[in-house]
């Protein structure tokens, strides 16, 4: 269902009399409650294991491949799956949404999600929801944990938003041996403070760009952030891009101010890394959920329960890792040309409903 983006339990249903399930299963395919009741009871580590193998395979064939500069990072981020005013299960957060006709309580499930990404290549390789009364630090650590003590090599660098550049994130990630990368945004802070009176005082490093140029700030050993327990550096990235308005033709000039917190020395990452993996970071968004949202139903409530949402999410991430690995590693250049990536999604969804057994109307 999820390779195949029907998108919901009925219509999975629908197509059990295809010959193509009578080629795989030993018996007939479940109806839609019994394949929501299962995700509800399932033991999402079955899945996980499943994730797992993949990844070794495609690490024993070498496809995951780090970039140039020998990195392989770790996105964390935190997705909302849904909102409703109706249904309530025990892993549901809350939230009061004031509205015209008065305050309405909302609940909503929102889940952490970390994805590898190297060279040209981007893996979802665990998540984990965050539970009622704590916040999403808490549950991305309990992910970070895990998927260190399960995949301890698979990367060298943990990058998040600015919800991330917190003391007891930097601390924690550290001490289990990563490096950490995260957005810098808080005026308040006295660590960015101190980058911006550096910056003015200090000529910045200009590099041009397609259509524009970047000026780089890069300072480390920085011991204004009392509450880490590793000195940080910190790296400002202002960035001016000219660009073509397609509906007026005229040309506009757009500015970009990048500001990261890093543990990583510049020994290992020079400026332009630490620039080239903060924007790197935007792929969990862009190849994450987006790409799962609009074109893999990942934002559909097959059932709502605590477990059966996370299982069902562990599969389509699973579903979108292999049509993945399978578009840009097993078909030629040739076809890849011919065919994108949804026209050969919808060739697969047409396998499945060629082999129904098309009855003829009567008179």
């Amino acid at each position: 269902m999820m390779l195949t983006r029907l998108g919901s339990l009925n219509a999975l249903e629908q197509t059990h009399k295809s010959s193509f399930w009578r080629r795989w299963l030993e018996g007939d395919l479940p109806s839609a409650d019994t394949v929501g009741r299962v995700c509800q009871l399932i033991d999402v580590q079955t899945i996980r294991d499943v994730h797992h193998e993949l990844y070794t395979r495609l690490k024993r064939a070498k496809a995951l491949m780090p970039a140039a500069h020998g990195l392989i990072m770790a996105v964390i981020d935190a997705h909302e799956s849904h909102a409703t005013y109706r249904r309530c299960c025990d892993g549901c957060l809350q939230r009061t949404i004031h509205l015209k006709e008065g305050d309405r309580i909302q609940y909503y499930h929102r889940t952490v999600t970390l994805q590898l990404t190297g060279a040209d290549w981007s893996l979802l390789l665990d998540a984990e929801p965050i539970r009622p009364g704590e916040d999403e630090i808490a549950a991305a650590l309990r992910l970070f944990d895990r998927v260190v003590d399960r995949y301890p090599r698979a990367f060298d660098v943990v990058a998040g938003d600015g919800l991330y550049a917190r003391s007891d994130f930097f601390n924690h990630v550290r001490s289990r041996g990563k490096h950490v990368l995260a957005v810098l945004k808080d005026e308040q802070r006295d660590l960015l403070k101190d980058a911006r009176s550096l910056c003015e005082h200090n000529p910045p490093i200009v590099k041009q760009m397609d259509r524009g140029c970047r000026q780089c700030w890069d300072f480390e050993g920085f011991t204004t952030w009392p509450q880490c327990q590793y000195p940080v550096r910190v790296v400002r990235s202002l960035e001016t891009r000219q660009i073509c308005r397609q509906l007026t033709g005229e040309t506009e000039e757009l500015v970009s101010d990048w500001l990261w917190v890093t543990t990583l020395p510049k020994e290992r990452a020079p400026t332009g890394v630490v620039v080239q993996l903060g924007h790197g970071r935007w792929t969990i968004e862009n190849q994450g959920f987006n790409e799962t949202t609009n074109r893999w139903h990942g934002d559909h409530v097959y059932r709502h329960h605590e477990n059966a949402i996370l299982a069902f999410w562990l599969l389509t991430m699973l579903a979108c890792n292999l049509f993945m690995v399978f578009y840009r590693r097993n078909l030629k250049d040739a076809v890849r040309g011919a065919y994108d990536m949804l026209q050969i999604g919808r060739m697969m969804t047409a396998e499945l409903y060629q082999g129904l057994l098309i009855q003829p109307r009567g008179p």
